[in-house]
């Protein structure tokens, strides 16, 4: 008997159960299922990406809705697009029996008349997306005074990407006495807030421990230098020769860097950003499920909704701004039951993140090291033996064999095999066999680079090799170091511009990044270099502000240091986070957190490695 059975499901749906193949139901299906389809109550639940959350929420959903009214009964709101796709793909198998009943995805990217033009054709359920949902809203294009249910998936999510007043907005549009239910991996304030606010005495589910990790899936970090971060990468895909992975960077503009050095160095890599068209992104998540990729290089916000088989691997290439995001990272790999294993490499600078990471999901990571060059050779060559051995024989190679027999005369079968795997084996060899162990130097490397103990909260003056010249002045380079790094207000100060260099602080902890992402970019064709000064920029370089920090040189037009970014280097819009602009983008993956509002037109990064890099041996 088919467990699904027991849950009180319809016969439709049953029938639906099996086609998909589906046998034993998931911890939070088996927990919510009976509890939504016997009770008309709020509920809050709490459990890892992967564990089977759409169904657990769409079988009842679709149980309880009358298929022959085609108002619209329920709304389903969900972070992204890919996500708001996938959800609406889902509840269209699970309905597949039950004859009238539509469901219609509503998200940014697409024409909103034609999405206004479905609803209006009769959709039971909505899938959509907060910013796009609330500009049909304002232009009166769906109705929702009358719904009966309203499901926010990935609740966390969507108010990490700002998303709150959108979702508040939508929600008192609705009925009171509708059904919320409400999905997250993580129970945040805002989510904490959302519930008390729009809920009535919820019904609380917990999979596992709140806010923890999934059981499925092992967490390792490994140490470098900044600088070698992306070779750490490369020798980590090198070092599982099947890998299939999600690789995450903090930044679109990091994102694409690191997949177009990826695959100009041999691998099966692709992008997935906000910048990419709709189309684009279709191609690229195509490519990914067909594994014609094996290296899919993300953003937090373009990953959402990424649901495919079999991931080996999470890499977290950065870590996320938000620590808590790390949880949804993970959950990429380890789903259904399935073990996977995320990677973080981090330089030392970092390593209080791996603590607190640890706290949250209550495990523990592994600490190890890069591969050396010639572990992962061997690692290579018993691989292609073992592929070589299972390698299922075409008889069409019959016909062909007795030329290839008389090529091999005169070897014995050892000296065959030698040169076989030697093939392989001497590229990688070959391009191995100079190179240092990253390992071994990077507590080294790091002091060497570092001419003393740096701790998080000191400050630390840099000297940098631009100034006036390149047409900054104090306020300019100020903006453009946040910009590009990403970094708030108060975070840059004591800005010193020269006419050929400039110095300026931060604290201690963002020297890394600093180090990391400054040096290398080019800016108007010249490198820029970034060092760690041994002047500590003392009362001559400005005057100290109300923190304590250096405040610059107040300028004539109203006595205080205005956001303002230097010149071909504007954001669109200008908002920072957690402000409200009135012009709401539709589309859920162009409202991204602080990491991804970057300036598109910031210096182009070039490769930082002191010798110029290698190509490595592409996989045959």
């Amino acid at each position: 008997m088919n467990k699904f059975e027991q849950l009180g499901l319809n016969e439709s749906l049953l029938l639906a159960i099996k086609d998909l193949g589906f046998e034993n139901p998931s911890e939070v299906q088996e927990k919510a299922i009976p509890v939504l389809l016997e009770q008309n109550t709020d509920l809050v639940a709490l459990a890892q990406t992967g564990t089977g959350k759409t169904a657990a929420f769409g079988f009842p959903l679709i149980q309880k809705i009358d298929a022959e009214n085609r108002n619209t009964q329920a709304l389903i709101l969900s972070p992204t697009r890919e996500l708001c796709l996938q959800i609406t793909n889902e509840i269209k198998l699970y309905s597949k029996y039950i004859k009238g009943l539509h469901t219609v995805a509503v998200y940014g990217g697409a024409s909103i008349t034609e999405q206004a033009r479905e609803v209006k054709r009769g959709a039971q359920i909505i899938v959509a997306t907060p910013g796009r949902m609330q500009d049909m809203i304002n232009r009166g294009l769906v109705n929702i005074k009358n719904i009966d249910f309203c499901i926010l998936d990935e609740a966390d999510e969507m108010l990490n990407m700002g998303f709150y007043d959108d979702i508040c907005s939508i929600l008192s549009d609705t009925p009171e006495e509708k059904n919320t239910w409400l999905f997250s991996a993580t129970m945040p304030a805002e989510v904490a807030r959302i519930g008390k606010q729009f809920m009535s005495n919820p019904v609380e589910i917990t999979v596992g421990h709140k806010n923890s990790g999934s059981a499925t899936v092992s967490h390792e970090f490994y140490i470098v230098n900044a600088r070698d971060r992306y070779e750490a990468l490369k020798r980590l895909a090198d070092a599982n020769p099947d890998i299939f992975s999600v690789v995450f960077c903090r930044t679109k503009r990091d994102t694409q860097a690191v997949a177009e050095k990826l695959i100009e160095d041999g691998y099966n890599a692709a992008a997935l950003h906000g910048d990419l068209s709709q189309a684009q992104r279709d191609g690229v998540m195509k490519a990914f499920r067909g594994r014609q990729v094996q290296m899919l290089v993300a953003t937090d916000v373009a990953a959402r909704g990424i649901d495919v088989d079999n991931v080996t691997h999470v890499v977290n290439y950065q870590l996320p701004d938000e620590i808590e995001t790390y949880n949804h990272r993970s959950g990429r790999t380890g789903r259904a039951g399935k073990l996977g294993t995320s990677i973080v490499i981090v330089t030392k600078s970092e390593l209080r993140k791996i603590s607190a990471i640890e706290r949250i999901i209550k495990q523990k990571f592994e600490e190890k090291t890069i591969p050396s060059g010639i572990e992962i050779c061997e690692i290579q060559l018993l691989h292609l033996a073992n592929k070589i051995h299972d390698t299922e024989v075409d008889r069409e190679i019959d016909s062909y064999l007795p030329a290839i027999y008389e090529v091999f005369q005169d070897l014995s079968k050892e000296e065959l095999i030698k040169r076989m795997v030697s093939v392989e084996f001497n590229r990688f060899l070959s391009y191995y066999k100079s190179k240092r162990d990253l390992s071994s130097q990077a507590g080294d490397r790091e002091r060497s680079s570092e001419p003393r103990e740096i701790r998080a909260g000191d400050p630390v003056r840099y000297f940098i090799n631009i100034g006036a010249r390149d047409d900054f002045d104090w306020m300019q380079l100020k903006d453009f170091l946040k910009e590009t790094l990403d970094l708030g207000r108060d975070d840059v100060f004591k800005v010193d511009v020269k006419e050929g260099f400039s110095f300026f602080n931060t604290d201690g902890e963002h020297t890394a990044k600093v180090m990391e992402v400054l040096n290398g970019y080019e800016l108007n064709g010249r490198r820029i270099n970034v060092e760690i000064s041994k002047n500590d920029g003392g009362s001559n370089s400005s005057r100290r502000d109300h923190n304590g920090r250096g405040g610059e040189r107040r300028g004539f037009g109203g006595g205080r240091d205005r956001d303002r970014a230097p010149r071909g280097d504007r954001r669109e819009g200008g908002r920072r986070e957690g402000s409200r602009n009135s012009e709401r983008r539709s589309d859920a993956t162009d409202r991204a957190p602080r990491n991804e509002r970057r300036s598109s037109s910031a210096p182009r990064r070039t490769e930082t490695s002191g010798a110029s890099r290698e190509r490595r041996p592409r996989r045959s």
